[in-house]
């Protein structure tokens, strides 16, 4: 009887053991495929929201400018020369602009890290309107195709020196990093981090380009 009663213990203990086991491996699974759902939902807004965040940032600005052109073509006989010069005003609505849908980014779910890995570089559109005034030419050295090409091209190096000089190129980078920290945003209202080069991105000028 004392044997009997000791096997019966045993075996309740036993059952008491392989219920433990049930439960436990029964929540690892379940917590464990909640967790794994939970990351992947929120990568996929993660992704979601950074394509929302992925326009086209443009800063627009305008310049003018006035060149004298001079042109000269010379004879075989000395002081007969055929000189051609006219005043040219150029008038340009110039764009400086940021595709952001170029941006690439990678992500780590685990560590809930997103790491910018590339910012595209700026597009500038220079779009003159060329005028000529006080127009001087000679028979023998008129004004041709060639002439207006060289004038367009003059134009845009000048008004291109013009843009380096101005605050149109830094304003348009202060608008492109206003953007990207959208990024920041939306990542840390979610938990997870932003990085760039190496930084974690906590405010806009941690973004350094």
């Amino acid at each position: 009887m004392g044997l009997f009663n000791g096997l019966t213990e045993i075996r309740k203990w036993i059952v008491v053991v392989l219920l433990g086991l049930v439960v436990f491996f029964g929540y690892k699974f379940f917590t464990a495929t909640s967790q794994t759902s939970t990351i992947e939902s929120d990568t996929s807004l993660i992704q979601q929201q950074i394509k929302n965040v992925g326009k086209l940032v443009v800063t627009e600005g305008h310049f003018a400018e006035v060149l004298t052109y001079k042109d000269r073509k010379e004879t075989y006989i000395p002081g007969l020369n055929f000189d051609k010069k006219a005043l040219v005003v150029i008038n340009a609505d110039v764009t400086v602009s940021f595709d952001l849908s170029l941006v690439t980014y990678d992500i780590d779910a685990e560590k809930k890290i997103v790491t910018i890995t590339n910012i595209p570089k700026e597009e500038i559109k220079i779009s003159p309107e060329i005028k000529y005034y006080n127009t001087e030419s000679s028979t023998f050295n008129e004004f041709t195709g060639a002439d207006h090409n060289k004038i367009n091209k003059l134009a845009k190096e000048s008004l291109a020196k013009r843009i380096e000089k101005s605050t149109l190129k830094s304003n348009a980078k202060n608008r492109l990093l206003s953007e990207l920290f959208k990024m920041q945003i939306l990542t840390n209202s979610m938990g997870w981090t932003l990085q760039y080069n190496g930084n974690i991105i906590q405010k806009e000028t941690d973004l350094k380009l």
